[in-house]
Order: structure tokens, then C-alpha cells, then sequence
């Protein structure tokens, strides 16, 4: 059986919660953390923005999934800012651990609530048939949003 969209989903979602427990871990000395943060800023990026065409944009079209779209769309602005501002930061102070911390609460907050209420409500308004070909449609933005911001 092909890949559905939520099995693709997760994958990024497992190494978004890897990269954040990296970053926190990383010693405030040398550059890891600033290579860490630039990485997962990028996987989260590019993971955002193929997930809101090809997940979050079909279930808007839905009553159900109004809401829960907007809810979640409101969480990735959030993130976006916390990575914005994360940048701008010493990777070596004590004030980029704290918003480390904050930007790695809000995306282990977003993830759950998506996998938890998000792909089950979009689960009933999607057929098979579209899981597996927003999966695919997903995987191939996904790792051209990856090659755009590698470039950047």
C-alpha cells in the first residue's frame, strides 16, 4: 500500500522533535547550535509551507476543517516568529536558550495537537485515494522547499 499523507507527515515531524532535542542539547560553544537552529529552521519551513498546499488548503475547503486549518495555520505563524527572532540571537547567550526552549515548546505543542485532533478530523473529509496522492504531492514540495532554502 502507498504512502498516505499523515505517514509522510510524521516523518518530518519525528525529525523536527529530534532537531529541537539537538539544539537544546547543543553546547552554547562553537557553532552546533546556530547550525542546528538554521537546520531545523529550514525543515520547518519547507515542512510548513508543502503542508499548508497539500493538507491544510483541501480540508479549509471543508466546514469541518475550517477551524481546525486556521488553528493550525495560526500555530505555524507563531513558530515562524519564534524561529525569526531565535536568529537574531547569540547562539553562545542565555537568552537564546530560553527561546530555544520556547520555539522547541511550540512546535512539540503544535505537533501533538496535530497528530492528536488535526489528521483525525482531516482523516473523515479525505478519501483514501487523496491521503495517497496529497502524500505525494507533499513528498515533492517538500524536498523542493528543502533545495529552495538550502540555496537561500
Amino acid at each position: 500500500m502507498s504512502e498516505n499523507i499523515y505517514e509522510a507527515l510524521r516523518a518530518s515531524h519525528e525529525l523536527q522533535r529530534t532537531l529541537c532535542r539537538k539544539m537544546l542539547r547543543a553546547s552554547p560553544k562553537g557553532d552546533n547550535r546556530k547550525a542546528l537552529a538554521k537546520e531545523l529552521a529550514e525543515e520547518l519551513a519547507a515542512h510548513a509551507a508543502a503542508e499548508e498546499r497539500f493538507l491544510y488548503a483541501p480540508i479549509l475547503m471543508n466546514d469541518m476543517g475550517l477551524d481546525p486549518s486556521r488553528h493550525a495555520l495560526s500555530e505555524h505563524h507563531k513558530i515562524d516568529e519564534a524561529v525569526e527572532k531565535l536568529s537574531s540571537l547569540d547562539p553562545s547567550g542565555e537568552a537564546w536558550l530560553n527561546h530555544a526552549k520556547e520555539l522547541s515548546k511550540l512546535v512539540h505543542h503544535h505537533l501533538k495537537e496535530e497528530e492528536k485532533k488535526f489528521f483525525q478530523i482531516s482523516g473523515k473529509i479525505l478519501s483514501d485515494t487523496q491521503k495517497t496522492r496529497l502524500a505525494t504531492q507533499y513528498r515533492k514540495d517538500y524536498q523542493r522547499m528543502h533545495h529552495v532554502l538550502a540555496s537561500k
